[in-house]
């Protein structure tokens, strides 16, 4: 019975949590509560005032705005007639995504920032890709129609523009510079209806390698945070304690759909330069390939192909008209450096190729023979 009464006490103590506990504390030390009171109040420092974030947010919300995409009618018909499985779904009376007889209208929403005086606001790819008509309401409850100026699915972003002048902006932090233990607030509309919501934490990470957005290529550049961000929340603002556009917020890591704990944002440094593409050019950011296949080189590769050299990466294949070969990289090749970088994994490789631009020119180290070659590349699109 005693060993029962124990076993039942501990379970009370694990549901109870901190109110148990404080009352096997309170009836083991009662008889020296006053010197324990005592105690506790001459080593325990008084209240500490946290960090204030008060002039931040209030700049942070004036930016970032509510962001409603659909797609027209038009546009729903077009891609139901695309639908291979329409017609035998049309003899039940539904479209092939079950919504009933008619076209499905595709809507969502997310958040953007506004990063020009001009009206160009900053999001999330995935807030308006399937959209053709977007909608944006500022803080301030206004309403503007707005323009798509181009999308760039492998970062996850994408620059839309809305009529005006003299819209209101933030600084830019340098994301490069950003630490972890850095206090961040996260700035956006989750579930759409919680407009201009503000949450606080600590970056926990940097350099995060995320593949989460489908169909698009890995950035391994993402900043980690532990501030709460949710569905909404797409294209909204991490801003650093200053007040200041440290990054995008993006993804969270959920098996929900809502935030777990830790949530992911593109650093501010490489969605500005896309941005900056996006607007000079006016359109859509095409992406490119190298087209080699590669081998990291080791101790062991290096003795098997009879080669001095023990890192980089072992071309094994070119791509048929791919930039590489037209650049006059051959097989057994070894790449050494891109722009002055040195290779000794594939990922070093891979974060140079995914944001380079068609038509740049990236300048490779080779070793060939023996011999040191540099060799620059035009890159083209894709294959």
């Amino acid at each position: 019975m005693k060993l029962k009464s124990i076993l039942s006490f501990i379970l009370a103590g694990i549901t109870g949590g901190l109110v148990c506990f404080g009352a096997i504390h309170y009836s083991q030390l009662e008889s020296s509560w006053n010197s324990d009171l005592t105690r506790v109040s001459m080593m325990s420092p008084g209240p500490t005032t946290g960090p204030d974030f008060v002039a931040a947010a209030e700049a942070a919300r004036k930016v970032v705005v509510l962001i409603e995409a659909s797609e027209s009618e038009a546009t729903a018909q077009s891609r139901r007639r695309q639908d291979p499985f329409q017609d035998f779904f049309e003899r039940f009376g539904l479209n092939s995504d079950g919504y009933g007889y008619g076209p499905h209208i595709r809507k969502g929403a997310g958040s953007g920032v506004i990063i020009s005086k001009e009206g160009y606001v900053l999001t999330n790819n995935h807030v308006v890709d399937f959209a053709d008509q977007v909608n944006i309401i500022t803080t301030d409850g206004k309403k503007y129609k707005a323009v798509i100026i181009g999308r760039d699915p492998s970062t996850d972003l994408a620059v839309v523009k809305i009529e005006g002048n003299n819209f209101p902006t933030l600084e830019n932090a340098d994301s490069d510079k950003a630490r972890v233990g850095e206090w961040v607030l996260a700035v956006g509309n989750p579930f759409e209806y919680l407009t201009s919501t503000v949450t606080a934490g600590i970056i926990s990470a940097m350099g995060r390698d995320l593949d989460i957005i489908p169909g698009s290529k890995a950035i391994d550049e993402s900043i980690q945070t532990d501030a709460a961000i949710n569905p909404g929340n797409s294209g909204g603002a991490l801003i650093d304690a200053e007040g200041r556009l440290l990054g995008i917020n993006t993804a969270i890591a959920s098996e929900t759909g809502s935030y777990t704990g830790y949530s992911f944002a593109i650093p501010i440094n490489l969605a500005n330069s896309i941005a900056t593409d996006i607007i000079k050019n006016g359109k859509d950011i095409e992406r490119t390939s190298l087209g080699v296949e590669v081998f990291v080189l080791d101790e062991e590769l290096a003795k098997e192909q009879g080669l001095d050299i023990t890192e980089g990466l072992l071309v094994d294949g070119v791509g048929e008209s791919s930039a590489a070969q037209y650049a006059g990289i051959l097989p057994n090749d070894v790449l050494v450096e891109i722009d002055g970088k040195k290779l000794k994994t594939f990922n070093d490789l891979k974060e140079k190729i995914d944001l380079a631009k068609v038509g740049d020119t990236i300048d490779l180290k080779v070793y060939r023979n023996g011999k040191y070659l540099d060799i620059p590349v035009r890159m083209k699109k894709g294959l």
